[in-house]
C-alpha cells in the first residue's frame, strides 16, 4: 500500500481542525449559493394568470383550474408542482409581468411527507363574458393590457370596459340598458365568439 502524500496529510490535518467541508444540514440551516435555482414561487401582486408560464414549462409541472360561480365569484388557480419541476427557469424567463410573476426562489429543502402538498397554489379573479358567461382572462391581465396598451385601449370595449370597472367610473345599469341582443351587445364585456357573433348579426 503506497504511503499518503504530504498533501495529503495536510489535508487530513485541516479536516481534523476544521472539521467537515459539507454542509451541517439537517442539523443546521443550509444556506445556498445566491445564483442556485430552487422552488419557483408566484408574486400575488404581479402574478396576473396569464398562463405563459404553463405554456413554456417543458415537464407540465404549473397548471390551472378555473372555478366559474358567478360574475363576481370566479377564479383561476394556479398551481405549481414542486414534485415535478426540473427548477429550469422557464417560467421566469416567460413571465409577461417583467418576469416578476413567478421567479425562482432559493428554497433548498423541499422535502414532504405527502406527495399531493408538493404544490403551490395562488387565486386570480377571473373576468367572464357578460353573453354567454364563460371565461375571457383573469381581471388582472385585462388590466395589464390595458396599461400596456394605453390609449390604443378605446379601440376593444371588452378591454375599455373592463378599465373603467376596475377604476370604478361605470354605471352597473348599462347592461339593463343592453338586454336586446344584437349589435347594441357588442358594448359589453364579450369573449371573441360572442364579439364575433355581434359583428355578423343583423339585428
Amino acid at each position: 500500500m503506497k504511503l499518503p502524500k504530504i498533501r495529503e496529510l495536510i489535508e487530513a490535518i485541516k479536516a481534523l481542525v476544521k472539521g467537515p467541508y459539507t454542509s451541517r444540514f439537517p442539523h443546521e440551516p443550509h444556506i445556498p449559493h445566491r445564483n442556485f435555482r430552487g422552488q419557483p414561487k408566484f408574486n400575488p401582486d404581479k402574478c396576473v394568470g396569464c398562463l405563459a408560464c404553463q405554456e413554456v414549462c417543458p415537464v407540465e409541472a404549473i397548471d390551472h383550474a378555473d372555478t366559474v360561480k358567478g360574475p363576481d365569484d370566479s377564479v383561476r388557480t394556479m398551481i405549481h408542482y414542486t414534485d415535478t419541476c426540473i427548477f429550469c427557469g422557464q417560467c421566469e424567463a416567460a413571465c409577461i409581468a417583467d418576469h416578476e410573476g413567478i421567479k425562482l426562489s432559493r428554497d433548498w429543502e423541499l422535502s414532504f411527507f405527502d406527495r399531493k402538498t408538493a404544490q403551490e397554489t395562488i387565486d386570480r379573479e377571473l373576468q367572464l363574458c357578460e353573453q354567454c358567461g364563460e371565461p375571457i382572462a383573469c381581471k388582472a391581465h385585462l388590466r395589464w393590457i390595458a396599461e400596456k396598451i394605453s390609449e390604443l385601449t378605446y379601440s376593444s370595449p371588452t378591454l375599455y370596459y373592463s378599465r373603467l370597472k376596475n377604476l370604478g367610473i361605470i354605471d352597473d345599469n348599462i347592461i339593463s340598458a343592453l338586454n336586446n341582443k344584437g349589435r347594441s351587445d357588442r358594448f359589453k364585456i364579450l369573449c371573441a365568439r360572442c364579439r364575433r357573433a355581434t359583428t355578423l348579426t343583423t339585428e
